[in-house]
């Protein structure tokens, strides 16, 4: 199973357009992908589901955290980073077995120019440690809101080139 993870808690982002887009497009290559948006995680994840303690709601993540072999993480810029909702995500889910040995595409993504490099390399590093292997074609996508069309389709023949090169690897990875 492969699982798109929108990784911010921001209602309506461009983070969930892209990661539709990427369903879509796996989706079109005859492969079946869930998507899961941050914004879904319980309000109370920090004080239920952290430190051994385990939430029914969290608990529905967990087991499609289990049942996931691939993730696809799209991940906005935020302060130079990743979003800290997505640390909690991974501080949440059981260690190490959510994440050991399976395999994973990044995609940052940013308003400004560089595309989230710095929070596409700072995942990297967590990912090592968590033994989630990482596909080595990671996408930095810059200046988000014009990349973007109103059907939430990419717009620029290079940024539609290098996510199918991605896709593609994904599925083969």
């Amino acid at each position: 199973m492969i699982t798109i993870i929108a990784a911010t808690n921001r209602p309506n982002s461009n983070t969930l357009k892209v990661a539709k887009y990427y369903q879509r497009q796996l989706k079109e290559k005859g492969v079946d992908a869930n998507l899961f948006s941050l914004e879904h995680l319980p309000i109370d994840v920090l004080n239920t589901d952290m430190y051994g303690k385990r939430s029914e709601a969290f608990q529905e993540i967990q087991n499609m955290i289990n049942n996931t072999e691939k993730f696809l993480f799209i991940m906005p810029e935020y302060n130079g980073s990743y979003p800290g909702v997505l640390k909690v995500l991974i501080d949440a889910s059981n260690f190490p077995d959510s994440f050991y040995d399976k395999k994973a595409a990044l995609v940052g993504i940013s308003s400004g120019k560089y595309g989230n490099i710095r929070g596409v390399d700072h995942f990297t590093g967590v990912c090592h440690y968590i033994h989630l292997h990482i596909l080595p074609l990671r996408l930095h996508i810059p200046s988000i809101k014009t990349e973007l069309d109103a059907e939430g389709n990419f717009n620029h023949p290079d940024t539609i080139k290098f996510t199918n090169e991605q896709i593609e690897k994904f599925i083969k990875f």
